[in-house]
Parts: C-alpha cells; sequence; structure tokens
C-alpha cells in the first residue's frame, strides 16, 4: 500500500476566517465559520467535511462505474451534516447523510448491482470519518428510483 502526505496550510486572515492554501496550482479557499461567530463568508469547516465527504463519495461510484465502461453523468450529490450537542454538551457532527443521483436511469447501467454494493468501501474520506461519524449513504438514478439502500 503506498501512503501519501496531504498537506493544507490555513492562514488567519481576520477574526473566523482563514485562507486555506492547498499548493500547487490550485487556488486558496476561504473559510469561515458563520454569524455570530464569524461573517460567513466562505464555508464553514462542517461544510467543508460534508464537501469532502459528497465528493469523496461521487468520486468512487464514478469511478467504480467507469472501470466497467459506464457512463453515468452527470453525477450530483446532496450531504447533510447534522450538527447538534453530545453527551457532554459540546458542538458536534452527530451523522451524515448523503444522496447520490445518476444522471442516467439504472436500467442503463450495466454491473450497477456489483458497483453498489462495493464503491463506497473505496471512499478514503467516507470510510475514515464513518469510524467516528455516523454516515448513511443513498442512491437513486435519474427517474428518482431508489438503488441504495433498497
Amino acid at each position: 500500500m503506498s501512503e501519501t502526505l496531504v498537506h493544507v496550510s490555513l492562514q488567519q486572515q481576520q477574526d473566523y476566517q482563514f485562507s486555506v492554501s492547498f499548493g500547487g496550482t490550485v487556488p486558496p479557499l476561504l473559510a469561515d465559520e458563520p454569524a455570530p461567530l464569524g461573517s460567513g463568508l466562505g464555508p464553514s469547516p462542517v461544510q467543508l467535511l460534508a464537501a469532502a465527504v459528497g465528493n469523496c463519495l461521487a468520486d468512487s461510484l464514478l469511478f467504480a462505474l467507469r472501470k466497467f465502461k459506464q457512463n453515468p453523468e452527470p453525477l450530483r450529490c446532496e450531504v447533510e451534516a447534522q450538527v447538534g450537542r453530545n453527551s457532554e454538551g459540546r458542538m458536534r457532527v452527530l451523522h451524515i447523510r448523503a444522496v447520490l443521483t445518476l444522471g442516467v436511469p439504472a436500467a442503463s447501467l450495466e454491473h450497477l448491482d456489483r458497483v453498489l454494493e462495493q464503491f463506497e468501501s473505496f471512499c478514503t474520506v467516507t470510510q475514515s470519518v464513518g469510524q467516528g461519524i455516523a454516515v448513511v449513504i443513498e442512491v437513486f438514478d435519474s427517474n428518482q428510483l431508489r438503488l441504495k439502500p433498497r
């Protein structure tokens, strides 16, 4: 197994606003807490976490389908992160729900059952986050037919 070190740099701009630098040619991103803590001028840490989970799941589903030479585009993913207080009264992400929608009807894709059984196990971010936060994953086709869970 190959290991990779990912480096991200954050520099405070003012108050709760941080410029997030990813290096290379990737433009920096402004992250900010919502009011009343911050100004909400950029995504919050919870939004970034939800985006990372959703992006990784969509990438994994796309990769798994493309391995079978299938074209599911355009994919869409909606992610909800439930924030609330834990047993000690501290704010935490309590659970995450990701809903992926294929851009085509399920009937037009070969090997879909096999893909749906395994794609999420290859999602690095979701599998890592899922060790501490419950993650529920649903998949629908373009006709809103529920494919996962069944």
